[in-house]
């Protein structure tokens, strides 16, 4: 990071030597044509990255320490092309997985979509209108493991219905985690879903909002997808969707989780306005008068 003082969304030493070994070997595998090693350290690279995934900024806001947009975005891309994106969130999620004591391949998954507004940029052929939640944009459909870690993420218009996305999440999860042959899905996921789940040999069982609850009411086996949809949220990037490609949207994803799982690796955490430490710092409003 040279002599710039750090944000706080900067990686920790700890937090990169976990993932500095599959950046490292992208880099020898890419090397410039020109022989030229590159002006900026892979570090700083993302350091930018987990910046913008963090305060949400366009890639032009870039502060002027870091590295500039074009660098930024061209490694996102890359990474985001070759799938080495997904081999970093990965890695780090069965690192968690062994850190919880749990095998490093989950036996069941929870299944959730949410529906998040686009941007003026996103094409129209990729956005599309919930009727159901009457809200226009994109759709993203994740399944987690039980820890809530996430094994698989599609994005799609928000005219989608569950079922597609059901059905597109169990064959990724089926090619990434053989494993599973559990999953637990609200009722907006229909018989189709619980069709092709028996198919590929996964149980899916829809969860029932319990008869009698009123309002807010965390439902059996399926909270913990509800609070990774939740702890992605906190990242800025995914408060609206921005990307000209849904292929960019699930890549965000991915490095918002990874920046929470490198965070518990390494039991480290960031200061929000929530965070008490800061609240004693503010002056009491009757103070203010």
């Amino acid at each position: 990071m040279g002599e710039r003082p750090p944000y706080p969304s900067d990686l920790s030493d700890e937090a990169w030597k976990l993932i500095r070994p599959v950046i490292t070997a992208w880099k020898a595998r890419h090397p410039s044509a020109s022989g030229h090693t590159g002006q900026y350290e892979m570090r700083e690279i993302v350091n930018a990255i987990l910046y913008q995934a963090r305060t949400g900024c366009q890639w032009r806001y870039l502060p002027h320490d870091l590295p500039p947009k074009s660098t930024v975005y061209y490694y996102f891309g890359k990474w985001r092309d070759d799938d080495t994106t997904e081999t970093i969130h990965d890695l780090l999620r069965c690192q968690v997985r062994e850190s919880r004591k749990r095998r490093e391949v989950p036996t069941a998954v929870v299944l959730d979509s949410q529906t998040v507004r686009a941007s003026m940029n996103a094409p129209k052929d990729t956005t599309g209108l919930d009727v159901g939640k009457r809200s226009p944009g994109r759709k993203r459909g994740i399944a987690t493991d039980v820890l809530g870690l996430l094994i698989a993420v599609v994005v799609v218009a928000a005219s989608a219905h569950d079922n597609a996305i059901g059905i597109v999440l169990l064959d990724k999860v089926a090619a990434s985690a053989p494993t599973v042959t559990k999953a637990w899905v609200d009722a907006g996921f229909k018989n189709a879903v619980v069709e092709h789940g028996s198919q590929l040999g996964i149980d899916v069982e829809i969860v029932q909002r319990e008869v009698g609850a009123r309002g807010f009411a965390p439902e059996r086996k399926r909270w913990v997808v509800e609070q990774t949809l939740g702890t992605l949220m906190l990242h800025r990037r995914l408060a609206r969707d921005y990307e000209t490609k849904p292929t960019s949207s699930a890549t965000w994803i991915h490095w918002s989780m990874a920046n929470v799982m490198l965070r518990r690796l390494t039991h480290a955490s960031t200061l929000t306005w929530r965070d008490p430490r800061l609240a004693s710092a503010i002056p009491d409003r009757r103070e203010r008068r």
